[in-house]
């Protein structure tokens, strides 16, 4: 992997702030690592402590918590650096890391986010046979294909961008490495490599976009088959938690997907990087947490079609 690149170090731009604003982004940004990485770890223990929360549901619960873990680790760090000593500077090899495990974790949870879906569509569509149909081999081999075809489809983007010769600017303006950003002060063409980046992110994002479609389509007619309005509110609100973290997600990842360079580009992509990167992982043991109502695992009926991922 040999790279002709002239430049060894980029410059990080983040945000323009005044002493005093730094000061005060760097505490409230350390603050809410600290809560996310708590909260995250809080969902992890307690489900691997209780033995009844030993579900389908909660081991992708304690994927998703991880991942939002590593997620938000991957970027706040170097951002936290940047906002307390003002050191902007990153090397050629770290960039590309850190862009890399970024793509990474957000390909994985995207996919884990439509594996949760089937698991909600089985719960509510197929109540009874619950248990049978997700079964920790399944479970364990939908994870592990989330992981592989994150892997796969990231790899490919960040081994040609790493071939790249890079000899303009080497000025990022973002507060993390993005493929985007880094392919502007390319040197050599790049077309076919922003074509294949295009491509395989939105074939994740797409994708698994609509296998949640399909999944919340079954679910809308089933709950819409049950003959009392309660019950069927009950039914498809054992979705909330999931739906309601799919329309942060996947609102930030399309605008990613489908960006243009524009006056306003630069700002819009940080805007939906922080969204994704800061804010969603920090969210996460909200959402999932709020809700403590629902029935206890494997119980199923009419009434109350399947667990719900709330009870944590």
């Amino acid at each position: 992997m040999e790279n002709r690149s002239c430049i060894t170090h980029f410059i990080l731009v983040a945000f323009s702030l005044t002493f005093t604003m730094r000061v005060v982004s760097f505490f409230f940004l350390l603050f809410i690592h600290i809560i996310t990485l708590l909260g995250n770890f809080l969902i992890i223990f307690t489900i691997w402590k209780s033995n009844i929360l030993h579900t389908a549901m909660y081991y992708f619960l304690v994927n998703l918590a991880f991942l939002e873990i590593c997620f938000t680790s991957s970027i706040i760090p170097k951002l936290l650096s940047i906002l307390a000593f003002e050191y902007h500077a990153i090397t050629f090899w770290g960039c590309l890391t850190q862009c890399y495990f970024y793509f990474l974790l957000g390909s994985v949870e995207l996919l884990l986010l439509a594996a949760m879906s089937f698991d909600r569509y089985v719960a509510v569509c197929y109540p009874l046979r619950y248990g049978a149909v997700m079964t920790p081999r399944l479970c364990m081999l939908l994870t592990l294909g989330c992981w592989i075809a994150g892997f796969i489809d990231t790899l490919i983007p960040t081994l040609l961008v790493s071939k790249v010769w890079f000899c303009k600017s080497n000025v990022i303006n973002h507060f993390f490495c993005d493929v985007e950003h880094l392919l502007k002060l390319a040197c050599s063409k790049t077309g076919l490599i922003q074509f294949i980046n295009l491509c395989s992110s939105s074939l994740v994002v797409f994708g698994s976009l609509i296998c949640i479609i399909v999944s919340y389509a079954y679910i809308i007619v089933a709950v819409t088959k049950i003959s009392r309005a309660e019950t069927s509110w009950k039914s498809f609100s054992t979705c909330a938690s999931h739906l309601l973290l799919v329309v942060i997600i996947y609102g930030s990842s399309l605008f990613l997907c489908m960006r243009g360079i524009t006056a306003s580009y630069f700002d819009m992509s940080k805007l939906s990087a922080f969204m994704t990167g800061i804010v969603t992982p920090l969210l996460n043991p909200f959402i999932y947490t709020l809700k403590n109502t629902q029935d206890m695992p494997g119980v199923a009926c009419q009434i109350n079609s399947c667990p719900d991922y709330t009870r944590v």
